[in-house]
């Protein structure tokens, strides 16, 4: 029987059954192998995985290496944002973010310290103070890095860990608090500047080796910064001003870090499993 005599005798439907002999296709199914090995079938050809090229667009690597740690890196990179939403072209680190985090790192059995790595320009005060809180409230060890830069209420976040560090290039910019934006002109704006400026100074001194007279006279200093007052430490200048504990990167950080969690396992402050 032809293919045509079968379109006749069933108008309408599709006529063609694969094992009907005496049938011919009008298009016939894709060649396969005439005798297919057992043994690769259900396997497909291998080759970048949807989740690797994501990695590839985001992050700019092929993988990246999986690491079971007691440690977590937490990063305060940009702009810290406050209250107000900052342009979408700011590189910022929200707060509410940050806090949830930091909550959940507290209560980690697995995490039994923290790397705090900093390459800020500051940002919103209360924000900022809030992290430095929290950072300072944890129970388990802390360690603190500065890279590149750690600038104007990036310095509280430095000083909260439990020992801090900076690289030989990195620098911390110390200056007065200011505002933007519409001002009002009257006596309460200067004592409510004054009463936010003395909180900052109280924690950086409470929280590292720097008198208040020390950081005071570095945050009115002139002559240093253009159109401005404040001072620039580079490196060693923050650790000798008693800002900073130690010079050094990454690897020495991560070592003082596990150095700080076996102190705090042989003090029996662990919690229970």
């Amino acid at each position: 029987m032809s293919y045509e005599e079968l379109i006749g005798q069933n108008p309408g439907v599709f006529p063609f059954t694969p094992n009907q002999p005496g049938v011919n296709p009008p298009h016939p199914p894709e060649h396969q192998p005439d005798n297919p090995d057992p043994a690769k079938k259900g396997k497909r050809v291998q080759g970048r995985s949807k989740d690797t090229m994501n990695t590839v667009k985001e992050l700019g690597s092929t993988d990246l290496p999986e690491v079971k740690s007691n440690i977590h890196c937490l990063t305060i990179v940009g702009q810290v944002e406050g209250h107000l939403v900052l342009p979408p072209q700011n590189k910022t680190t929200k707060y509410e973010h940050i806090i949830p985090q930091l909550v959940a790192l507290e209560q980690s059995k697995e995490i039994e310290g923290v790397l705090i790595i900093l390459n800020t320009v500051g940002g919103d005060v209360e924000a900022g103070l809030a992290i430095a809180e929290m950072i300072a409230g944890l129970s388990k060890p802390t360690v603190s890095v500065v890279l590149g830069g750690g600038h104007s209420i990036g310095v509280p976040i430095a000083t909260s860990s439990s020992y801090s560090f900076i690289a030989e290039t990195a620098s911390m910019t110390i200056h007065p608090i200011r505002l933007n934006g519409l001002v009002i002109g009257v006596p309460q704006t200067y004592e409510y500047l004054d009463k936010m400026q003395d909180r900052v100074v109280r924690f950086v001194t409470e929280h590292s080796h720097c008198t208040q007279e020390k950081f005071r006279e570095l945050m009115f200093r002139t002559g240093e910064l253009a159109r401005d007052i404040g001072t620039v430490l580079i490196g060693k200048e923050a650790v000798d001003v008693g800002l900073i504990d130690e010079v050094g990167g990454l690897g020495r950080a991560v070592s003082k870090l596990n150095e700080l969690i076996d102190e705090w396992k042989q003090r029996g402050e662990v919690p229970l499993q």
